[in-house]
């Protein structure tokens, strides 16, 4: 991956509150990009109802082991 902050993939998500538990739910709904002169591009998957956008560097996802299933008897 490309060094310069500048090239570096953004990632879009809105941020929705359950309404039972107030639970904050971090929902991916696409990619930006820094233009040369500061400003971004978002490509949306979707458009948030809240009318909220969060875009933020994209960090490597931790690589999680599978799950070992139960053997069957």
């Amino acid at each position: 991956m490309d060094n310069n902050p500048l090239r570096q993939p953004l990632v879009v998500y809105t941020i929705v509150e359950r309404d039972k538990d107030k639970k904050k739910l971090w929902i991916r709904i696409g990619s930006a990009f820094r233009n040369r002169d500061g400003s971004l591009n978002a490509m949306l998957d979707a458009v948030p109802t809240n009318g909220s956008l969060h875009i933020r560097e994209l960090r490597p996802m931790p690589v999680r082991e599978p799950l070992e299933h139960a053997e069957s008897a």
